[in-house]
């Protein structure tokens, strides 16, 4: 039986012979961090997020119906061109996984053709834009099939789906604001799948900024996966858990209001904690470089002296989001290019905003 009956599919035996359909999905930056989860792809804390605009992945997905029902999956995969078999395993993994609500995953044969507009191993999480991408595509082929899914059920769906790929991935399907994760002051909040944030954002937060500063290109020094593991047994798991509920509800209403500052305290409070997470776990990292808190110093004195309501926020990484509203939009391009470019690898950073998520091509 399964956990989430109302995600599973009739079979039915009119399907499609072949076809193909193309999505685009962005990545997403947290606001307030999910770090911790548990079985299946479940979170420890609810988390919010933007969903970016630009930097997103293109997945084209080709089907066609196999002579005969097999065991395994049958699928093929292509990044930016090229076969990707260091791939595969994640992919059948995620198969695995969606299998008991995509009944038809065994009877087709898949071409997986996928693409970023961002660097690879740039520290801007693929997996997120990645797998939600794929859901995408996925669900559409379940509307052919299954033609009276409603848009809200296809979303919700979509979601579900690609949280069991990659757990941020599931807050990337909409946008601009979307949360993911039960929280008594969010209305509708599920840890099964994101939602869009249920009120009404403050006009300040329209076309907000991220330069996205490329500090380190290199492979993450440690994968999501086990980062999130090491909060079991962590000395200080609770309290976070506990921190991020009551960093939601005030993130929460400065959504609402638009009171900036206050915006500016809690996204800040929540990169740093999440590096001091990983700073006192067992094995310990620091996923900084000396580069990154040249920057975040550099925000500061520039918001110390101009009042800009500039921020930053992180990934579990080195690189640096820079968050600031579109009316600063000028200002903060010249502060970035004059003084913080030279902190960047090969002077590299990625001009985002937050978007509405996915999309069919």
């Amino acid at each position: 039986m399964t956990d989430y009956p109302e995600f599973t599919s009739p079979i039915v035996s009119n399907l499609p012979e072949e076809g193909m359909v193309t999505c685009t999905s962005p990545s997403n930056i947290a606001l307030v961090k999910y770090w911790g989860k548990r079985p299946v792809q479940l979170p420890e804390n609810a988390s919010i997020s933007f969903t970016l605009d630009n930097c997103k992945t293109t997945t084209s997905l080709t089907y066609k119906r196999r002579d005969s029902v097999e065991e395994g999956f049958d699928f093929e995969l292509f990044f930016e061109g090229k076969p990707k078999p260091d791939f595969k395993p994640k992919i059948q993994s995620f198969f695995e996984r969606i299998q008991e609500y995509l009944p038809f995953l065994k009877l087709y044969t898949f071409r997986i053709e996928t693409s970023n507009t961002f660097p690879h191993s740039s520290g801007i999480a693929s997996s997120a834009s990645g797998m939600s991408a794929l859901a995408y595509c996925l669900m559409q082929l379940e509307k052919k099939i299954n033609p009276g899914i409603s848009d809200s059920e296809y979303l919700q769906k979509s979601s579900f789906l690609a949280r069991l790929g990659s757990g941020s991935a599931c807050r990337s399907i909409e946008g601009p604001v979307t949360v993911w994760g039960e929280h008594p002051d969010l209305s509708g909040s599920n840890d099964a799948y994101a939602i869009p944030f249920p009120f009404p954002v403050h006009q300040n937060f329209d076309d907000y900024q991220d330069t996205i500063l490329l500090i380190d290109k290199g492979e993450k020094q440690v994968s999501s996966t086990v980062g999130h593991n090491l909060m079991h047994g962590h000395p200080f798991a609770a309290k976070r858990f506990e921190q991020a509920t009551g960093n939601i509800a005030k993130l929460k209403e400065t959504l609402i209001s638009g009171d900036l500052d206050a915006f500016i305290t809690v996204v800040e409070s929540e990169a740093l904690t999440l590096h001091a997470m990983m700073m006192t776990s067992l094995p310990y990292f620091i996923l900084m470089k000396p580069n990154t808190l040249s920057v975040i110093h550099k925000i500061w004195e520039y918001r110390e002296t101009t009042g800009s309501k500039v921020c930053f926020t992180l990934d579990a990484g080195a690189n640096v989001h820079v968050l600031y509203p579109n009316t600063e939009k000028n200002q903060v391009l010249d502060f970035i290019t004059n003084e913080l470019v030279a902190y960047c690898q090969n002077g590299q950073y990625i001009c985002d905003k937050i978007g509405l998520g996915a999309k069919i091509v």
